[in-house]
């Protein structure tokens, strides 16, 4: 960019823009430095026309145009408000004077145009520094900051962060500078992760939790992200939460339920989950009144697990037949013949269904044009396989505070599509009555019988 000898290229500094006589801008200023070689010893004038400066630099630099106009522009700004700090523009001799100009400083600023190297102007006394259009100790625009972060959100590696900066003609980018960019998501996320949650009544809730490996006193251990989303009274869904946590049991639930409430968690008539441990106390002592629904998809592996793997299939085909039934009677009636059936050749699994049978049937209370959503953790199961991608490119995390960064940004981005999205359930089925509670089904004297055997 610049030549040798402290000289670089300069556009005339700015003491005043007008119109001329033919209605052209012109940008006016004193004597400048111009760079000057032995091939060239031209020397431009003082002012020039806009148009005649364009033409001149489209010819000369072909596709770094934008990034040289983008460079003499800011220049030319950073020219003006130097001369309004010493009450002179350059080379002016004035009684208002009360600095002089020192010469340039090189800081390189890495845009989306590409990486400009950009002559800050120095002053004899004090110091001069464009805060409006650089950062201290940040050479990155902010715009490119917002892509860096944006592809960092969207899971895109390191190694391929570095390419898209480079084909955007910057010199490259690090790790570090990846990480130190995406600080600047913090703030967001924390606004997303403590707002108020005033879109009760939230009659579904949906609770899950997450492993993910995290370096902590130079030893990498697996700490537990856990994340509630709901259905709030407009029929949408919402991430109500997100935490990470050392151990997923009582007390990690306790707390995190325990926040929900206060920041707003209301009108909670049933939760979905896995057999987290601790979790169904946690509930009992946050949301009373709340009914428990185990997630069947993964009652249905562990039940599989007591079955040998050539039968798993015929087995897992003949207990979907519960959950396909037309009303809740209907389901329950099923319920009690699927263990019957199964009491015959596999006892330890007919045991484990009827012991179940109050949990992963709670869904039955409710109408069934929602049962689909509520029997299953199945619609919090896709949006983990989204986190998954994003937190795969990571791997292992270097402290707990870049997981609630990486997937409070993921989270806050997802909890705005869906509330542009269409509801998840419509206004007309969320006004249908209360929870029916029905009285658990006695057991038959065959069940009676099987349990005492597996006691």
């Amino acid at each position: 960019m610049g030549g040798g000898g402290g000289q670089f290229p300069r556009f005339p500094q700015p003491g005043a823009v007008g119109l001329n006589e033919d209605g052209h801008c012109l940008i006016l200023g004193g004597t400048k430095r111009f760079e000057t070689t032995k091939e060239d010893q031209t020397v431009t004038e003082p002012s020039m026309q806009i148009r005649e400066w364009i033409g001149k630099r489209l010819e000369e630099s072909g596709e770094d145009l934008v990034r040289e106009m983008v460079r003499v522009f800011a220049e030319a700004l950073m020219g003006a408000e130097a001369s309004a700090l010493c009450g002179a523009s350059y080379g002016e001799r004035s009684e208002a004077r009360s600095n002089h100009r020192n010469g340039y400083r090189t800081r390189r600023w890495d845009t989306r145009a590409g990486s400009i190297d950009l002559a800050l102007p120095k002053l004899r006394q004090g110091s001069y520094f464009p805060d409006w259009l650089l950062q201290p100790r940040r050479r990155a625009e902010k715009a490119l900051v917002s892509v860096v972060t944006q592809a960092y959100v969207q899971g895109v590696s390191t190694r391929r962060v570095d390419h898209l900066v480079q084909s955007m003609g910057i010199e490259g980018i690090s790790k570090s500078q990846v990480s130190e960019m995406a600080k600047s998501l913090d703030e967001a996320v924390d606004r997303f992760r403590r707002r108020p949650l005033d879109g009760g009544p939230y009659r579904y809730l949906w609770l899950d939790a997450l492993m993910i490996k995290c370096r902590e006193g130079g030893r990498v251990v697996s700490v537990a992200a856990l994340l509630a989303t709901a259905v709030n009274a407009d029929g949408r869904r919402e991430i109500l939460g997100l935490d990470v946590v050392t151990t997923e049991n009582g007390a990690g639930w306790l707390a995190f339920l325990r926040d929900l409430v206060e920041r707003g968690l209301c009108g909670v008539e049933l939760v979905t989950s896995d057999a987290h441990s601790g979790l169904k106390d946690a509930i009992a002592s946050t949301l009373p009144g709340a009914s428990w629904q185990r997630c069947r998809t993964h009652f249905l592996k562990n039940l599989l697990s007591q079955v040998p793997k050539s039968l798993q299939q015929a087995v897992a085909t003949l207990v979907r037949t519960i959950f396909d039934q037309p009303d809740a009677a209907s389901v329950r009636q099923q319920h009690q013949q699927v263990v019957r059936q199964l009491a015959e050749r596999f006892p330890e699994a007919a045991a484990m269904l009827a012991d179940a049978g109050e949990e992963i049937l709670a869904f039955t209370a409710f109408p069934k044009v929602h049962w689909r959503q509520i029997w299953s953790n199945n619609p919090q199961e896709r949006l983990n396989r989204e986190i998954r991608r994003r937190t795969d490119v990571v791997g292992i995390f270097p402290q707990r505070s870049a997981i609630l960064r990486l997937l409070g940004a993921v989270l806050a981005e997802q909890n705005d599509e869906w509330t542009v999205a269409r509801r998840y359930m419509s206004l007309d089925s969320l006004r249908l009555g209360q929870p029916t509670a029905l009285p658990p089904t006695p057991p038959t004297d065959d069940e009676e019988v099987l349990l005492a055997k597996t006691a």
